[in-house]
């Protein structure tokens, strides 16, 4: 038990740390994802395009939510901006660094699958195989219009007979490819770029400011996780002590029954909140009026 509460106290502490971990596995899920799943393209001309694109872009779509729904800070971001002002001012600047932060952290796993579907060329040889310029390949001069659509969208199926007999699949098999590829390429070599740019240049703009927004990101995590601590703490007590109450409510039943009764001075009331009506006060008193950044007066009690 000591272990584990070492671990969960890791990573209560450590968010980020671990929200790292879950998007690195979001990202080998999706590669594993996409090397299980049986691309089979319909072969059909209007149905390629929005098969190929769509296995290039809903399964990321659906890992940027992904990403979103287990980022605990997604939620704490959206509370910190909806809240009402109270006591204590909204940083902007606070919401915007959790923002880029949680957005950055969703994007890995939709990029990385994008990535590898460019790189493979499957996807895209789907999507616009019937769209090549048929003149570029000499495989398609004798065709009528029809014909030449039919034959360009069952490009990607290599086992149809109309295409065991054309000598111009490959020639468009590759030509897409090579398309596919560099596009995939160029998007990794400009993330690549961007990043070392960012990290680069990152010293040259003023670091208080981040060292802030960072420090005040990480204040309103922890301070929501030790609320919640808290409350959940004083739920157990109070529930503990109305149980308590009941039984002494019943203590003569429970006499005539010989069942044992705690002592006199045990059931004792929580100090300070002692029923729903001030609970219920004390959250509202939290969530529409934070109390200010400012302990100075604790400190000089």
């Amino acid at each position: 038990m000591d272990h584990l509460r070492m671990i969960l106290q890791y990573f209560q502490s450590n968010s980020e740390s671990v929200m790292n971990g879950i998007c690195g596995l979001l990202a080998l899920a999706s590669i594993k994802m996409y090397t299980c799943f049986d691309f089979s393209c319909p072969c059909l001309p209007w149905y390629n395009m929005a098969y190929g694109l769509g296995i290039m872009f809903v399964p990321p779509i659906a890992l940027f939510f992904c990403g979103l729904i287990l980022n605990r800070q997604s939620l704490v971001m959206l509370e910190e901006w909806r809240r009402p002002q109270g006591h204590r001012k909204k940083d902007l600047a606070v919401i915007r660094y959790m923002c880029s932060s949680i957005l950055q952290q969703a994007m890995v796993a939709p990029v990385i699958w994008i990535i590898v579907t460019l790189l493979d060329g499957k996807c895209l040889i789907c999507a616009f195989s019937d769209s090549v310029d048929p003149e570029k390949f000499v495989g398609f001069t004798n065709a009528s219009p029809v014909q030449v659509q039919q034959l360009l969208a069952k490009v990607p199926c290599k086992d149809d007979e109309l295409m065991r007999n054309n000598t111009s699949h490959k020639a468009v098999s590759r030509y897409l490819c090579c398309w596919s590829q560099a596009l995939g390429w160029s998007i990794l070599l400009i993330l690549i770029m961007a990043a070392f740019l960012t990290r680069w240049f990152r010293p040259c703009f003023n670091q208080a400011t981040l060292l802030q927004a960072r420090h005040w990101s990480n204040y309103i995590d922890i301070e929501q996780k030790i609320f919640e601590e808290t409350c959940c703490e004083h739920s157990q007590l109070f529930a503990h002590m109305c149980i308590l109450h009941f039984f002494e409510s019943m203590r003569q039943e429970i006499k005539l029954h010989n069942f044992s009764l705690p002592s006199e001075g045990e059931g004792d009331l929580l100090p300070g909140i002692t029923d729903q009506d001030q609970m219920n006060k004390l959250l509202k008193m939290w969530y529409y009026e934070k109390p200010p950044l400012d302990v100075s007066q604790v400190t000089q009690r």
